[in-house]
């Protein structure tokens, strides 16, 4: 019997402890595991570097005079920018009050009246509309027409008459001088 006494057993907070130190370690272990193990698969998920490097376009305004438009490529898209005449303006404008599929005045289209900046893609099917070159179709209303499907859209963008059900989108786009526009 002394030698039962001699060897002590550990208390049991010593061993519930021990185990609680154990249970937590073994945690931690796998929780950086699984990080380590799922970064990959997050990472994947962000753009690739050719994406990102198409995320903004930067324009120069300076040379397209009163009347001209130029087509820049932004994401693979096509974006009109249309330096508008004052009848252009006017015309926009006047047309806020017509009947309008997408309903948008021109002046939440644009920020400057003389800037009109668009995605050139027809919202019906994808098509690239006329109205860029100066003997282009303009449409009945003076801005764009598709003719794959016969759509129309006035000197703001907005689709006026033909099957495209939106008015041709505006990107994200902002002013960094007064001559120059990046676009995304």
């Amino acid at each position: 019997m002394a030698d039962s006494a001699t060897h002590a057993q550990p208390s049991s907070t010593d061993g519930q402890s021990r185990r609680d130190f154990l249970l937590y370690s073994t945690i931690a272990v796998g929780a950086v595991g699984t990080a380590a193990a799922l970064w990959p698969f997050v990472h994947s998920m962000n753009p690739a570097a050719d994406t990102l490097a198409l995320s903004t376009t930067d324009v120069d305004l300076a040379a397209i005079q009163p009347g001209q438009a130029i087509t820049v490529v932004w994401q693979g898209k096509p974006v009109f920018v249309r330096h508008r005449t004052e009848e252009d303006i006017a015309l926009a404008t006047k047309d806020d009050s017509a009947e309008l599929r997408d309903k948008m005045a021109d002046a939440t289209r644009v920020q400057k009246p003389e800037w009109l900046i668009v995605v050139g893609v027809c919202t019906h099917l994808g098509c690239v509309p006329l109205g860029q070159k100066a003997g282009d179709p303009k449409g009945d209303f003076g801005g764009w027409f598709c003719p794959c499907h016969g759509s129309h859209y006035d000197t703001s963008g907005r689709i006026r008459k033909g099957p495209a059900p939106l008015n041709l989108p505006v990107p994200k786009y902002s002013f960094t001088s007064d001559t120059t526009i990046r676009i995304g």
